[in-house]
């Protein structure tokens, strides 16, 4: 079974590629699940005024539920194709996000903290938001956003958990209580995590959870799937070989794909 949850297009405005540029590249390197899960729309800033390309606009929302569940239509007897969100969670805009989750018929949605306020921790372009922090600080928030991600109940996955070493700021101090404590909210939920491949790409050359995280979201039983988080096609399923060799290390045989957010198990 070869899948690759995470994937993002050029409707999202820091992408390349269409929703079917994927689906074909998914054929051709002989995918048998492919992720559509672009970022929803910013909530919590004017996209006016904030970073441009961060995001689709909110009109653009329907068009691409609709155009998704199309290709799902044209291209299933040829590849499985789910269609999901990758929905920020964004402490105090809960309504805002469950309008969106409630609202369209997702296969699966990725639940991700990528916001500590309007502070896109995840952004190359706002590193300087590091600047007079203390990390620590700053881990804790994050883990305690994905804590509260966790119970909303909003979400099937939790998308990148410990994408706060992204550009390789660490604390100084352990954090494995920080990371142990979101692991632990993840499987009192009920939820899976995803193995993110794409931080081997990124300064904190790791995947998206570390070797020890794997290990312990495994040991507590936590269902994990597989994410590229391709920017653009011919990103798709980079490095899962990777992570499907340390899903195998780490004890894993199985891996979790969705469908009208029910998660089913498959061995691979």
């Amino acid at each position: 079974m070869k899948i690759d949850y995470h994937t993002h297009h050029v409707r999202c405005g820091h992408a390349e590629g269409t929703l079917e540029d994927y689906i074909r590249r998914a054929i051709e390197i002989g995918l048998d699940h492919i992720g559509l899960s672009d970022h929803m729309p910013l909530i919590h800033v004017d996209p006016a005024v904030y970073w441009p390309g961060m995001a689709m606009p909110m009109d653009e929302l329907p068009r691409y539920v609709e155009e998704a569940l199309e290709l799902k239509e044209k291209y299933k007897d040829r590849i499985a194709v789910r269609v999901g969100i990758e929905a920020d969670y964004i402490e105090g805009h809960e309504e805002a996000i469950e309008r969106i989750v409630r609202g369209y018929p997702w296969d699966y949605v990725i639940g991700s903290v990528h916001f500590l306020g309007e502070w896109d921790i995840t952004d190359y372009r706002q590193t300087d938001g590091w600047k007079g922090k203390d990390p620590m600080d700053v881990y804790e928030q994050y883990y305690d956003a994905v804590c509260k991600a966790a119970a909303t109940g909003f979400y099937d996955v939790i998308g990148h958990i410990d994408v706060v070493k992204r550009f390789g700021v660490r604390p100084e101090g352990d954090v494995t209580h920080l990371e142990d404590m979101a692991l632990e909210a993840v499987a009192k939920a009920g939820l899976a995590i995803e193995l993110n491949a794409s931080g081997l790409r990124m300064p904190c050359a790791e995947m998206f959870p570390s070797d020890r995280m794997l290990a312990k979201a495994i040991g507590l039983g936590i269902p994990v799937t597989l994410g590229s988080d391709a920017h653009q096609p011919e990103r798709l399923a980079q490095y899962l070989d990777r992570a499907r060799e340390a899903l195998r290390a780490a004890g894993c045989r199985q891996l979790a794909v969705f469908e009208g957010r029910r998660r089913i198990a498959v061995d691979f």
